[in-house]
């Protein structure tokens, strides 16, 4: 199946934004690929606004979530991959989701929808099975 998490993120975002909302990411700037100011960072992390008054080009795909803003007076351009996402919520009350990081392990599939007809023609499904222990793919939201 697909990942779960960017769904998740744009289903948050919009509910964030229909409530008057200001929704906030929390990036993990360590998950190669993200490219974000560094003079913004603390303990490896960074909060990013991304509310419609704060950046242009807003685009949230499967694999990154991509967008302008300027910071210091300065435009850059911010890209920060799924896995980068610790969480998404609304700065106005702190309503939202956290992730968790072993929720990525896994995510991604080595052999992206166009590329299905290139697996090893192995059909049997064997997530889940043998160690009996599944964990929880529910997130408590407060």
């Amino acid at each position: 199946m697909l990942p779960q998490k960017p769904y998740l993120v744009r289903a948050f975002y919009e509910w964030i934004m229909d409530s008057d909302c200001t929704p906030y990411l929390l990036v993990d700037v360590t998950i190669p690929g993200t490219e974000v100011p560094q003079e913004y960072v603390e303990d490896g992390e960074i909060v990013l606004d991304v509310s419609t008054s704060a950046v242009t080009g807003l685009n949230i795909s499967n694999h990154k979530v991509e967008f302008q803003a300027t910071f210091g007076g300065i435009p850059k351009s911010i890209i920060v991959p799924m896995q980068a996402i610790l969480a998404i919520y609304a700065n106005e009350n702190g309503r939202g989701m956290v992730f968790n990081l072993e929720e990525d392990e896994g995510d991604d599939d080595p052999f992206p929808p166009e590329d299905n007809d290139k697996k090893s023609g192995d059909t049997s499904d064997d997530k889940g099975k043998g160690d009996g222990k599944k964990a929880s793919h529910l997130t408590l939201v407060k």
